[in-house]
């Protein structure tokens, strides 16, 4: 189930083991992991889900796949993030069945839509502000797209791109229920310290 108050996810960084990552930032306070490596093998993806899905339960957090639906099933994982390209909510959600956790990605309200229509559970929206974790040909989306598009759409929405400790708590006003990161925890010097503010930005309280 998605967290009822606002959640930080981390998505892990290619250049850095994900288990270590996410076992740093699940220690901060990190409410969900998504596994992401877009160069791994199968077996391999397959070995990092299963210790990371561990790591969640410990934790009481949930554990989503990038992408990859098998690896979802193999692992017995609470779930799947999907982009524009990949497969279907629908069809994943026959897969998975109904008690899976599926996310997908939307950089427009249009997309929202459908992806509420296709049966999705929340919505990754972005990027929201410039971000260098992933190269980008389109403009950011800035706060006033977001805040329209979670007034239009009733998912949860968990907003992606260029958020940090400083911008946290405006992208929460602003009507997202999360924050994705990537950088802002994986480069940081501790991570799970970079995590715990994170956390504690998204309900705006003094560090």
């Amino acid at each position: 189930m998605i967290p009822s108050r606002p959640f930080l996810c981390v998505i892990t960084d290619e250049a850095l083991c994900p288990v270590t990552l996410a076992e740093q930032a699940l220690k901060g306070g990190a409410a969900m992991i998504q596994l992401r490596h877009k160069t791994a093998s199968g077996s391999q993806l397959l070995v990092w889900a299963v210790e990371i899905q561990k790591l969640c339960q410990q934790y009481q957090a949930l554990c989503i796949i990038n992408d990859r639906v098998d690896i979802a099933l193999a692992s017995k994982a609470d779930g799947v993030h999907l982009g524009q390209q990949d497969l279907p909510a629908r069809a994943a959600r026959k897969l998975l069945g109904e008690t899976a956790i599926i996310g997908v990605t939307a950089s427009s309200l249009k997309e929202a839509l459908q992806a509420e229509q296709d049966g999705a559970d929340y919505i990754g929206f972005g990027h929201i502000y410039p971000t260098h974790s992933k190269l980008k040909e389109s403009s950011p989306l800035g706060l006033d797209i977001l805040q329209k598009t979670a007034v239009l759409v009733s998912l949860p929405i968990l907003a992606i791109g260029g958020i940090n400790q400083e911008n946290a708590a405006s992208v929460i006003s602003s009507g997202a229920s999360g924050i994705a990161v990537i950088s802002a925890v994986s480069r940081a010097n501790d991570p799970a310290r970079a995590a715990r503010e994170l956390c504690r930005a998204l309900n705006n309280r003094t560090l």
